[in-house]
């Protein structure tokens, strides 16, 4: 799969589920910035699992200036999990309509990447599974 297929298929959902290590695709990619504009517009609606560190602290303040959030939707789209070590590992992965059609992919790296991982369907709804069994766990809610 293509960034620009991920573009399309992110443009069609109506549910994102995003784990992120930095917020990179939504804050700092215009292509995405300029997506996730025009669809909270028309309400998809995100969700974010992120670490609790500094460079997310200082990437939530883009954000919410970029898409107009007030401090209550950020504190209901992101789960803020304490940092770990394997952070620098981790890549960004998202889930798209996790209820319907449940498609996972990881992104790209930040710099001149194009190709983006798909996973498979089992693989896919069991990352759906973990994203709303921990967003459950802290936020006492569904995604």
């Amino acid at each position: 799969m293509t960034l620009k297929q991920l573009i399309k298929l992110e443009d069609k959902s109506n549910e994102v589920w995003v784990v992120s290590p930095g917020l990179h695709w939504d804050t700092e990619n215009k292509d995405f910035s300029e997506l996730v504009s025009v669809n909270l517009g028309e309400k998809t609606k995100y969700r974010y699992i992120v670490p609790a560190t500094r460079q997310i602290e200082k990437n939530i303040k883009v954000y919410k200036k970029l898409y107009r959030l007030t401090d209550e939707e950020i504190k209901r789209n992101f789960l803020f999990l304490p940092e770990s070590e394997f952070v620098p590992f981790i890549t960004e992965c998202a889930i798209y309509d996790a209820s319907t059609t449940c498609i996972a992919c990881a992104a790209p790296g930040m710099v001149d990447g194009n190709d983006v991982i798909r996973f498979d369907e089992v693989t896919s709804k069991n990352m759906a599974k973990a994203f709303k069994q921990i967003w459950k766990r802290y936020k006492r809610t569904n995604p």
